[in-house]
């Protein structure tokens, strides 16, 4: 699956939960309350591949997945520029984490980055709409 595939996915997935926290007349501090770890891995196992085997995608305590990405996360498929003879597919802006090289391509290693699962910055980023949040991620988000 490619970054932006992926990420269309999982902005419809999003936008439907949260129109369904909407309609329940849920406010904002009630939707990020919905999206921790703990209601979403049961609530909504469809979610994340990771629900279904109980991970987390981050050790942390009070994990929140509304973000379940970061806004400083940068990607284009089609190749953000070339690196030593590589392909960057993704990197991060504020350059925190590693990148990795598979199938000659370098990706960014968020793994060991928990900034947008903390409850106090998805409150000061927060938008119901998660791909306005995410709109400088891809150059294909700004485009319309």
């Amino acid at each position: 699956m490619s970054y932006k595939e992926w990420f269309d996915s999982h902005a419809k997935k999003h936008r439907q939960i949260v129109d369904k926290l909407l309609s329940l007349n849920m406010g904002k501090d009630e939707i990020i309350e919905y999206f921790c770890y703990e209601n979403m891995v049961k609530a909504q196992k469809e979610f994340c591949p990771l629900y279904k085997e109980n991970k987390k995608c981050h050790e942390m305590k009070n994990l929140n997945c509304y973000l379940c990405a970061c806004p400083y996360f940068r990607f284009d498929d089609r190749g953000l520029e070339i690196q030593n003879g590589y392909k960057v597919l993704s990197r991060c802006e504020i350059n925190n984490g590693d990148t990795v090289i598979h199938n000659n391509n370098i990706h960014h290693d968020c793994s060991k980055c928990t900034l947008p699962h903390h409850k106090s910055y998805i409150k000061k980023v927060f938008d119901f709409d998660w791909k306005h949040i995410m709109q400088n991620c891809s150059p294909d988000e700004n485009k319309s």
